[in-house]
């Protein structure tokens, strides 16, 4: 094939925050993310998932539209975008909108000040999808907003961020940030912020916000790429070639080109996010973009419908189907406007805006895809036109998908969706009207989820005026995306109801046929609620249609209502109605300026750098020269000899230069060491689980890296071994366990058979089973690793504790540990899963108890997974003499990370008739996987939460089983989490068994001051335990004594939604651990500061800024006021502060607060003497003449300290109770969280805002831990949850919906350090409170269940699993509960 010359250009020309870039050495399958984090100083865009799923890449995209003169903004996924698709156009990332140089936005300073970013890694991203928005909204013709205001409404601010994943905050102080640019905003509406104080008035408020000048605008598109040619092949080379086809001719010849090279792999794209879902590990040589084809991207509307070309994305189609369907509810904007609002929970808005209708259908119809799109336009019998080389070919929508996998060179042009009256016809008696719902049931409500199914459910029904009877004419169902290979239509359905006289036996009928006829394929997870779906989605189509009138089901109970009755009664019925967000919230905080500036709200120090992408994380370091890439090959055996590697041939990248296993480690295979044992960092001759390292492979680029990884096929044998254990209850079996030393086993309380013999009431034996749960942090995990001089290597890592990787990579690499240095500035998130598997344990004798290796936490710091990632790397490096560093992919890192323990338990209690406890007794088999890690501490872990409750007695039996599992490890809250659940179960099952409220009974068994001492050995003062106080006044404040009664009204009116309330309280023990730090004082008077701690956005390095300012400025020099700004917090180094030991636990923000005040309190006694005689000699002294006087005396300006807390201070408890009230929707199983409030005792805050955020956000993790995660695995082991597709964290959209939160004051704690209390993991706990009352909905909906078949014994006895799923809630809601109540009917 030949092409002009003036069509042949063998580069891209594009722009990047205004700046040219043209490149030409590159291959088609670069994406732009890689581009812009590779080959420019960009590097605010992250990678978070590589599956366009989390946001952390979002980029603006502005392309020029030539024809219209006009240039279109829209945010998209750069780790999907393909470089080559964005020839021609510009992109912006958060470094274009502003910078600490130039000036931040006031997208920058906003986020910041409403104390929005904690670690950051997300905070990019979520800038960047909402100025698309931003700059969107500027486009409408909206009326001019006020002053410092955008054209954005509320409601767009809001689901701008829909699709960005945050582990860290819990999003309320991200909404804020985002409506604070709204017009419509209300000021008050706006959460806690450091703009403005409490009770300033509307006017100051917006004066005190970063002034925003809707104006003066960002150029996202420059002038000089407006006059660059786009041309019809690109990078054209031996091998391989980019081609831009401009009309279905140039198609046509290219793809008959392509099939005479015989075996030529082809890539046809448009927007390329498929590859989000389907990984592909091949490589393709041509790549072929449709987009520039005329025919493929227009939208054309005529009499008969609307025709959408191929290439056209999905948002433009939601445009053009709202655009068309203006005209009201005829001529097909009914339906047209149903489309559009279901298409708009197909993934995320920055997918949406590059996936094309195209696209999203062929995967479908090639690769089973469960697309949303797909169901819609079968049930509204779309057409679809097809090009098989010189032919094109209109076939049906239902043909299309039906034909066998479309041969790779037939394309699909465009789909035709039909026009549809909603009222077809009208006589004197009689009245068609078009009748069209689409449904979908997912984990998150606004989309970015795929749907366990979904549906669309047409239907022409005629309504006798006469009669008021309703003859259904005709309908078309639809139902897909429920376990099989593409939509079906449910023909036998319509058939049956065609002509039929619409009554409650006719539609029982028909849902009989629906189970017959959506049946999942073998292996599809749920399949019986997928089943359920389709029978409440039909019943809910027609539900507003039928009166339920016992005396006229057999007949005609059909009730036909005016428009605006229809529209009234969908309104609360339609579920693809789109939910607000969120309401006004209370933050309550009471500020404590004793110790200024601590205890002040300051936002978190590097919060703006964060947000301009600024913030340098591990992977932003630029590559030194000859820097290799590396990846973990893992097994996918639980117990099997390992006999080889070898790589698919043919496939290996070019650039794979090396193959690294336990046979190349000079020193010990050593990937952890806990005073329990070691665990390898390769597996030897055997894998003794799924998911353990067996090789590093390194290769020129982490792509090529990662492709080689996934290309390795290990040989295994499992000849003459024994079978794996699997399961807890084979650990028992086989004797399987980890011994737990005396020293940390913990003992009972009181004397348990005495407790069972005073009880009137015993519950035996009973079960309940604990998942697991996924750390994801956003960044995963990273290192770089750098020989240097004499034998020694550098380390920069994510990780928790820099100390512990620096060990270890000595002994592995058998060198001393002065030739090893770690470096760690920052950490995108960690929650444990980036710390270490050291262990800081407490040993008590009968004097006092001592600590025990190098920590004093009562619990273990967390996962190994980052230590083993720099070990590798720095071996690697130290065998090959070159830098050596990897990022690690998000399935990777899921598979092999460990997680959250598993746990069974049996309980027995005992309990008097008033609900009061006497005795329980615990059997809890713990899930430790194939290595001691932290295990043998969780039983001491859990029972600190446990003894929450008076139990009156408490006795367990804990054994750490050991299996061929991934090693768990701790995260966030290890063991406490997991124990508040079984504390709360215990309570309910007492108050169900009783018949009592639970509340009550809660109530009945917390501690007074007396019991709190006989199970806590460290209670602290009586003025100390807040807990009570606590109870009483969250009572109060959340009106849960009204809204109780409130709720009973409404489940007593809703038949198919019920709600439950739930008021929990936690005790949280936490013991603070020795810290080093370093304080020095330069000569300006600036000071640089150094702590054992880590920052990983719990503010850590903000306390400590405040203290240092506090601490220094009792010298009480003049113009100290700004002294916060003097102060710097500087990167961890392993040589610098030794002892650093590990950032977990909640205590190591106060610790090394108190690590610096004691050296700032060396430094002032140093210089006190030559400030009080300059004083004499000058009158007022400056800081910055004292310091240069210091200096000339020759006076060290550079303090060190190591805080070793005493054995009264070191431990402490914490208080906290939280309501929650949810909604849970009886035909999906869906819970909508509409209210929490929480209340938490942090003493005397060393700053609210942080300590807020840590609350909000440790309490929306615990929400995913309860109601969203599941972290499964196959039948060997292997975590089958591997990436933002399958595992769910919590989103905008799923956190409460009204967030209430308390930052309690509770006074002076005179063994705390400036009386302050930890805030970290406590919260975490609370979140109990949404599953509990989960479980209160969940009771109504079963005793209405009941009720309906007559039965009157309640049934509020059950189990409600972790995580309460979906399908969890209406399996016990009932998965046949519309044909119970239509047969109530009937009967």
């Amino acid at each position: 094939m030949e092409f002009s010359e003036s069509a042949v250009k063998n580069s891209l020309v594009f722009a990047i925050n205004g700046e040219r870039f043209e490149v030409s050495d590159i291959h088609p399958s670069t994406t732009l993310l890689e581009f812009l984090r590779l080959r420019t100083p960009f590097k605010g865009a992250k990678l978070g998932c590589g599956e366009g799923g989390c946001g952390a890449c979002v980029v603006l995209l502005s392309k020029y539209n030539h024809v219209l003169d006009k240039v279109d903004d829209f945010s998209v996924s750069s780790c999907l975008t393909l470089l080559c698709s964005v020839n021609g156009c510009s992109i912006t990332t958060t470094e274009g909108l502003g910078n600490s140089k130039n000036g931040f936005h006031p997208i920058h300073e906003r986020f910041s000040g409403f104390h929005a970013s904690q670690c950051g890694f997300c905070t990019p991203g979520m800038c960047m999808s909402l100025f698309s928005a931003l700059v969107n909204a500027e486009k409408t013709l909206r009326p001019e907003p006020p002053t410092g205001f955008s054209k954005l409404k509320v409601s767009e601010a809001e689901r701008a961020i829909a699709g960005n994943l945050c582990r860290c905050t819990g999003y309320r102080p991200i909404a804020d940030a985002c409506k604070s640019f709204a017009a419509d905003v209300d000021m008050e509406d706006l959460g806690f912020n450091s703009f403005w104080r409490q009770g300033d008035g509307k006017e100051v408020k917006i004066r005190s916000l970063p002034l925003y000048n809707h104006n003066d605008t960002i150029c996202t598109f420059p002038e000089f790429l407006k006059n660059e040619n786009r041309s019809t092949l690109l990078l054209d080379s031996r091998r391989y070639s980019w081609h831009n086809p401009v009309s279905l001719e140039e198609l046509q010849s290219l793809m008959g080109f392509v099939e005479d090279e015989n075996g030529t792999q082809v890539k046809v794209v448009v927007g390329n996010t498929g590859m989000g879902y389907y990984k592909e590990i091949e490589s393709y040589r041509k790549y072929i973009d449709l987009r520039s084809i005329p025919e493929l991207s227009m939208i054309r509307r005529d009499d008969k419908g609307i025709n959408i070309g191929a290439t056209v994305t999905i948002s433009k189609a939601i445009e053009a189907l709202r655009e068309y369907s203006k005209g009201g509810f005829y001529s097909g904007g009914m339906v047209y406007k149903k489309i559009a609002d279901h298409m708009e929970k197909i993934a995320s808005g920055f997918i949406r805006n590059s996936a094309s209708i195209g696209g999203n259908l062929v995967m479908a119809q090639r690769k089973n895809f469960p697309s949303d799109l797909a169901t819609v336009l079968l049930a509204v019998g779309s057409t679809v036109n097809i090009m098989n080389g010189p032919k094109s070919e209109e076939l049906t929508l239902e043909e299309f998908l039906r034909r066998p996998q479309l041969d790779s060179k037939i394309i699909l042009l465009s789909v035709k969706v039909p026009a549809w009256d909603q009222s077809t016809g009208i006589s004197s008696g009689t009245e068609m009207k078009l009748l069209f719902e689409t449904y979908r049931a997912a984990p998150r409500p606004l989309g970015n989820a795929l749907p366990y199914l979904n549906a669309a459910l047409m239907a022409e029904v005629f309504h006798c005026k006469s009669s008021n009877e309703i003859i259904i004419s005709s309908c078309r169902f639809a139902f897909g995306a429920y376990g099989t290979k593409h939509p079906i239509r449910a023909a036998k359905v319509e058939e049956f109801l065609t002509g039929k006289l619409l009554s409650v036996r006719v539609l029982y009928e028909a849902i009989k046929l629906v189970r017959g006829i959506v049946v999942p394929d073998d292996g599809t997870s749920s399949p019986a609620y997928r089943v359920s779906l389709a029978v409440g989605f039909l019943f809910k189509f027609f539900s507003h249609l039928l009166e339920a009138n016992p005396e006229s089901v057999d007949g005609c109970c059909a009730l036909w209502v005016k428009d605006s009755e229809t529209k009234r009664i969908c309104s609360q019925l339609d579920h693809c109605k789109i939910p607000t967000l969120l309401s006004p919230a209370k933050q309550v905080v009471e500020l404590n300026r004793q110790y200024h500036p601590v205890g002040e709200p300051i936002a978190k120090s590097g919060a703006a750098l964060q947000a301009s992408g600024e913030a340098v994380y591990v992977d932003d370091i630029p590559s030194p020269t000859n820097c290799l890439h590396g990846a973990f090959i893992y097994s996918t055996k639980p117990f099997a000899r390992v006999k080889g590697i070898k790589f698919k041939p043919k496939s290996l990248p070019d650039g794979v230069s090396s193959l690294i296993s336990f046979k190349d480690i000079p020193g010990e295979n050593i990937g952890s060491k806990t005073i329990f044992g070691t665990e390898p960092l390769f597996a030897d001759d055997f894998t003794r689980c799924a998911g353990q390292y067996i090789a590093f492979v390194v290769a020129d680029t982490q792509k090529h890296a990662d492709m080689a990884a996934n290309l390795a096929v290990v040989d295994y044998d499992v000849r003459n071994l024994e079978p794996p254990i699997l399961s807890v209850e084979e650990a028992v079996r086989r004797s399987s366990f980890f011994e737990v030393p005396s020293y940390v086993n913990p003992k009972g309380v009181g004397d348990f058979s005495k407790g069972m013999a005073e009880a009137d009431h015993k519950i035996l034996s009973a079960e309940i089973n604990i998942g697991s749960q996924y750390y994801f942090y956003m960044e995963t995990q990273t290192a770089l690793a750098i020989p240097d001089e004499d034998n020694c290597i550098v380390v920069y890592s994510s990780i928790q504790c820099p100390e512990y990787a620096h060990i270890t990579i000595s002994r592995c690499l058998g060198i001393p540990e002065h030739n090893v240095r770690v470096i760690t500035r920052r950490v995108g998130g960690g929650f444990g899963g980036k710390a270490i598997r050291a262990m800081p344990l407490i040993i008590h004798n009968q004097a006092k108890p001592r600590m025990f290796a190098a920590s004093g936490r009562k619990k273990p710091a967390h996962s190994v997974l980052l230590w083993r990632v720099a070990t590798a790397c720095a071996l690697a490096a130290y065998k090959l003499r070159c830098p050596v560093r990897m990022y690690m992919n998000r399935k990777t890192d899921m598979i092999i990370a460990g997680g959250r323990h598993p746990m069974k338990i049996t309980y027995s209690v005992g309990f008097k008739s008033d609900g009061k406890i006497t005795a329980l007794h615990l059997d809890i088999l713990i899930n430790a996987g194939i290595a001691a890690d932290i295990s043998p501490m969780m039983p001491n872990n859990m029972l600190g939460a446990l003894k929450k409750y008076d139990w009156g007695a408490l006795s367990f039996d804990i054994k750490v089983c050991k299996t061929n599992h991934s090693t768990k490890s701790a995260m966030r809250a290890p063991g406490e989490v997991q124990a508040t659940f079984i504390s709360e179960a215990v309570i309910e099952h007492v108050a169900s068994t009783l018949s009592m409220e639970v509340d009550s009974v809660r109530s009945k068994n917390l501690h007074t001051y007396n019991s709190l001492n006989f199970f806590y050995e460290y209670a602290g003062e009586p003025v100390d335990y807040t807990l009570p106080s606590i109870w009483d006044k969250l009572a109060i404040s959340s009106n849960f004594k009204q809204r109780t009664e409130m709720i009973k009204q409404f489940n007593m009116c809703n038949k198919w939604k019920k709600r439950g309330i739930s008021r929990v309280p936690i005790v949280h023990e936490v013991i603070l651990r020795p810290t080093p730090g370093k304080v020095s004082i330069l000569s300006d008077g600036s000071v640089a500061v150094e702590v054992g701690g880590i920052e990983l956005g719990q503010g850590l390095w903000t306390k400590v800024k405040q203290m240092v300012a506090f601490a220094l400025s009792s010298i009480r020099c003049d113009r100290m006021d700004d002294f916060l700004k003097k102060v710097r917090v500087i990167q961890s180094d392993t040589l610098s502060l030794i002892q650093g030991g590990f950032t977990a636990g909640s205590t190591t923000s106060e610790s090394s607060c108190e690590a610096v005040r004691l050296c700032c309190n060396v430094l002032v006694e140093r210089l006190t003497p030559i400030k009080e005689r300059l004083q004499e000699q000058m009158g007022s002294v400056e800081w910055g003449t004292l310091i240069l006087q210091a200096q000339g005396q020759a006076v060290n300006l550079s303090a060190s300290s190591y805080y070793v807390p005493d054995f009264s201070s070191m431990r402490y408890l914490n208080y906290g109770a939280a309501v929650s009230e949810v909604e849970v929707n009886l035909l999906t199983g869906e819970t909508a969280i509409l209210q929490s409030d929480i209340i938490y005792d942090c003493g005397q805050s060393l700053n609210p805002a942080v300590d807020l955020g840590q609350i909000e956000g440790a309490f929306v993790q615990g929400i995913g831990f309860f109601m969203f995660e599941e972290y499964t695995t196959n039948s060997e082991g292997l975590v089958v949850a591997e990436g933002t597709w399958t595992y769910k964290i919590p989103t905008i959209d799923t956190i409460p919906k009204q967030f209430n939160v308390e930052v309690m004051n509770s006074g002076h704690h005179r063994n705390h350090i400036l009386s302050s209390k930890a805030s970290g993991e406590p919260p975490l706990l609370l979140a109990v409170s949404v599953h509990c009352a989960t479980r209160a909905a969940i009771r109504e909906a079963r005793q209405q269940l009941l009720s309906w078949t007559g039965q009157c014994k309640s049934d509020s006895t059950f189990q409600l699993e972790v995580p309460a799923t979906m399908p969890v809630v209406k399996n016990l809601c009932g998965l046949e509960n519309v044909e119970t109540y239509l047969h109530t009917l009937l009967s």
